[in-house]
């Protein structure tokens, strides 16, 4: 099947820049890994400086010469963004499109007035999850904490009862599906095709995200029962609209870039001849860039001028989706960067001899490494990216949906228990009006179940895979 990028798989073939031993090998990536989290953590260092920096530090440590680290460096800082640039730009203006037109507010409030009582948390981890798919996390957060908030309060509902099953759902299609951040450069690292991926993530979330969304809830609710603070309840976006799309067609639009994947990944297996007129033709509209290209194109009628929009309205708000992106893509070349300057000293053998000589399984090793970098970071994109790096040589004779699960274990992994170094601890804090203790025993403790459903998962699927 074609892989997403053919430039990584290129460079993953070439010749270690260093002689060094895998002792000298392993602590090199320890202190660079080290020179990140300090920077990041201690010095509060912005993630793209911290990892260049660190980068370049990887390569001193384990006595590469400067100026083929830099080529290294530079090489994959390029090659990463020209494989998931353009697909994250696309999912920032689809994702900006659903908020601004209203349609968010119109998949909120339809599926709301249809549920209530003990159906309620179902509720919100559905508007979550199909709200989460074309969204960053951070930006779905703000999308729905109104709702939750509102829902909570105007129904009497224990705010965790409510609040956790949306945060399940966003938490999910951040670290497992894309066209988020993380599993896309992932995709990109191990060279796994992103429509099986796609299909066995969703395999994998759907289970995951009921099990650390509505029934984890239930716990939650009575380990921290707290009411909905008045004072956090903000405007909604489409208040100030006249009018909004329905609900049928946003969902719709929200979906055709999945389907349009999806397709594609079908009929790969079933038809399975590049030849196929019928394969050619969905290689073309099921490609990650065309897919991602058609929801926006349909996205600017079937949203934007159903809300009304001008033509200057819907210029003006593409061109807004793009700058707050900005740091994302930095981060995310400046971590392609330090995948390929880990695969270029020869840290891929020494991972595949460490793994052969401890008989730790690919998919096992993946997770318990984005786990680590994880707590030590904070963040989930710098776990999946570096993890990722680590781990790329893995792939090498892997089948299509295995290195699509050792995707998806470094997904499960980047989401491992987020405290108190995480951006999205203190935000989910800050909204819902929780001590730190509170938002460990919720927030943290529903990060970690995804983390470790998620990987069981993953293990369960290798075993009939």
């Amino acid at each position: 099947m074609p892989r997403l990028s053919v430039e990584i798989l290129a460079a993953d073939a070439a010749e270690p820049i260093t002689s060094a031993g895998n002792a000298q090998l392993g602590i090199a990536v320890l202190a660079g890994i080290a020179v990140i989290v300090l920077l990041i953590t201690k010095f509060k260092l912005h993630a793209f400086l911290a990892l260049t920096i660190g980068s370049l530090a990887l390569g001193a440590f384990a006595g590469a010469p400067l100026d083929a680290t830099i080529k290294s460096f530079t090489s994959g800082l390029g090659n990463t963004v020209a494989g998931v640039g353009v697909l994250i730009a696309l999912g920032a203006i689809l994702g900006k499109l659903l908020a601004d037109s209203g349609g968010a507010d119109q998949i909120v409030d339809t599926i709301l007035a249809r549920a209530s009582g003990r159906a309620m948390p179902w509720a919100m981890v559905l508007i979550a999850s199909v709200i989460g798919l074309p969204l960053f996390f951070e930006v779905g957060i703000v999308l729905l904490i109104p709702v939750v908030l509102l829902v909570a309060k105007r129904g009497n509902y224990s705010l965790m009862r409510i609040g956790i099953p949306a945060l399940a759902g966003l938490s999910v299609m951040h670290g497992l599906i894309p066209p988020h951040p993380g599993p896309l450069v992932a995709i990109d690292a191990v060279g796994a095709n992103l429509g099986v991926t796609l299909a066995l993530g969703l395999v994998v979330a759907v289970p995951t995200v009921i099990i650390a969304g509505p029934v984890f809830s239930r716990y939650a609710a009575r380990w921290v029962d707290i009411p909905a603070p008045e004072n956090m309840i903000p405007v909604r976006p489409s208040e100030d609209l006249e009018k909004r799309p329905g609900f049928g067609v946003t969902v719709a639009t929200v979906m055709l870039p999945v389907v349009l994947m999806l397709v594609k990944a079908l009929v790969d297996i079933v038809v399975d001849d590049p030849e196929n007129g019928v394969q050619k033709v969905t290689d073309v509209i099921g490609s990650p860039l065309i897919a991602l290209l058609a929801a926006v194109i349909v996205a600017l009628f079937t949203l934007g001028r159903a809300a009304g929009f001008t033509k200057d309205r819907l210029s003006s708000t593409v061109e807004k989706s793009l700058a707050p992106i900005a740091g994302v893509l930095l981060i995310v070349g400046a971590g392609g960067g330090f995948k390929q300057t880990l695969i270029d000293i020869g840290v891929g053998q020494m991972i595949l001899d460490f793994s052969e000589n401890w008989s730790i399984p690919a998919l096992l090793l993946a997770w318990l490494i984005a786990v680590a970098i994880r707590l030590a970071t904070g963040s989930a994109t710098v776990a999946t990216i570096s993890a990722a790096g680590l781990v790329a040589p893995l792939a090498a004779g892997m089948s299509t949906s295995e290195t699509a699960l050792l995707v998806l274990a470094i997904g499960a992994g980047s989401l491992f228990f987020s405290h108190v170094n995480d951006a999205g601890f203190w935000l989910v804090k800050e909204y819902f009006g929780m001590t730190v203790g509170q938002t460990i025993k919720t927030w943290s403790v529903m990060e970690t179940i995804i983390s470790v459903v998620g990987i069981v998962f993953v293990l369960l699927l290798s075993l009939v895979l």
